[in-house]
């Protein structure tokens, strides 16, 4: 009597068991029961992981560097004023010789003569050396483009790296929304890995003492103990591995939000009715950047063309020039008498260059063309990106919903291998095949539906549906 009690204890705690474990899976998928908008932190997570990026710091200081690079290429037309000083010392090199003497004494001997007296004396020739000696040059130079159009076209370059630059930080955020949500699936299905296999580790365990109990009365095999035991040892290695993913899974994610990898993950209550609807098309800023890219040749194919324009700039030279020799042995300085000032006026007009520049025009005019065509290419590689994204959803929800109804058949066939065995015409073994099907199909039903998820985000960055704030 006393074992039959025992055996209608283990039949009921059996039962007992798994309707709770069934209830607790029930209670895991309706986890997902409550809006989205009244649970946001996911969102929360999402924002914080754009907020804390370091990548996406380094893209804002590309932009900035970006907006610099057009003050550049604006202050270009501005005037630039600089300073330059020369100071030479020569000896030797060659010289101009002066017959100063040559000409100027036989005109005072005959001076002396006709005055009679040696108030002309004779004077003897002289040379200047070519390379200066003791001189120097100290001048205030400013120059100015007039007309140039090549610093006009790199100003409008400039100015579409800066768009670029822009949709560049647009799709890294979109990016990292996606992987912000993914890796917060992943740790959510780890998650729950671990729970349906400490579960069925909490059954087999119950199932152990009971076993042991029965095979001490004599009423049970004992390699229903060791069966038991085996299976124990199976749940504790998958435990084992589940727990390892949801670390791996966890630092990842908070990898992603750049804090510790050990922090606390928080769980959000998801609406499993968004799964139904269709998300709106959002913009590609792909395209964007595909655009700016076509624009930017174009203004290089006006850059290689402007060599036929003519270039018009002024330069002013405000300076003095002189010996230092003469400004130390006489009241002469800096700028009396040796002061200038220099205006100049430059034209440059290209007249021939055995068709260098023309070679460069036609470069860059292929450059567009094959942009052109890449731009069309990648309109179809998006739209094709949204089809598969979008197919590949349709088919986790059909996974989902036939893991669904495996779970219902492996219950029924669990309640009937239950009633067998209460009536003496199943060994437990059979029975515990039929628990090990139950917690597998609940396993891949929990599973499945965080695929569902995964591949929703794919669509969502996909369609470009998520809003960036």
């Amino acid at each position: 009597m006393k074992t039959l009690r025992n055996f209608k204890k283990m039949l009921q705690f059996f039962h007992h068991a798994y309707s709770k474990l069934a209830m607790m899976l029930l209670l895991a998928m309706c986890f997902f029961t409550d809006t989205l908008a009244q649970s946001d932190i996911l969102n929360r997570y999402v924002q914080e992981g754009l907020n804390n990026s370091q990548t996406l710091k380094q893209q804002q200081f590309s932009l900035q560097k970006a907006v610099y690079a057009l003050e550049e290429a604006k202050s270009m037309f501005k005037p630039n004023v600089s300073f330059n000083t020369t100071i030479s010392a020569a000896q030797g090199g060659r010289k101009i010789e002066i017959p100063v003497g040559d000409l100027v004494n036989p005109v005072y001997t005959t001076l002396n003569a006709l005055t009679n007296s040696t108030k002309f004396p004779q004077i003897s020739n002289t040379s200047e050396q070519l390379v200066p000696k003791d001189f120097y040059d100290l001048r205030f130079k400013t120059t100015m483009p007039i007309l140039n159009a090549e610093i006009r076209y790199n100003q409008a370059i400039k100015k579409e790296q800066i768009s670029v630059q822009q949709t560049e930080i647009q799709v890294y955020k979109r990016e990292l929304v996606r992987d912000i949500k993914i890796a917060y699936f992943n740790y959510l299905k780890a998650t729950e890995a671990v729970k349906v296999y400490e579960n069925a580790l909490k059954i087999l365990q119950e199932s152990e003492r009971v076993n042991e109990s029965l095979i001490k009365n004599g009423s049970a095999n004992p390699t229903v103990l060791v069966r038991t035991r085996n299976e124990i040892s199976k749940i504790d290695a998958e435990i084992s591995n589940a727990k390892g993913n949801q670390l791996n899974a966890s630092a990842y994610f908070n990898f992603l939000l750049n804090k510790d990898f050990n922090a606390k993950i928080e769980i959000d209550n998801l609406d499993t009715s968004v799964l139904n609807l269709n998300l709106e098309e959002g913009h590609r800023e792909e395209l964007d950047k595909i655009q700016a890219g076509i624009n930017i040749n174009k203004q290089l194919v006006g850059l290689s063309q402007s060599y036929k324009k003519l270039k018009v700039g002024a330069s002013l030279d405000l300076g003095s020039q002189g010996r230092f020799a003469q400004i130390a042995n006489s009241d002469k300085n800096f700028f009396n008498p040796n002061a200038f000032v220099l205006l100049g006026v430059s034209f440059d007009l290209p007249v021939y260059s055995f068709g260098r520049n023309q070679l460069k025009v036609k470069q860059a005019e292929m450059d567009l063309a094959a942009l052109d065509t890449q731009a069309q290419q990648v309109k179809n590689q998006l739209a094709l990106q949204a089809e598969t994204a979008q197919n590949s959803l349709n088919s986790a929800k059909k996974v989902f919903e036939s893991k669904a109804s495996q779970i219902s058949t492996a219950e029924r066939y669990y309640r009937d291998m239950l009633r067998r065995y209460k009536e003496g015409n199943l060994n437990f073994i059979e029975l515990l095949d039929a628990q090990t099907q139950i917690t597998t199909a609940q396993l891949q039903q929990s599973i499945s539906l965080f695929d569902v998820w995964q591949k929703w985000v794919e669509v969502e960055r996909a369609k470009a549906s998520y809003e960036l704030k």
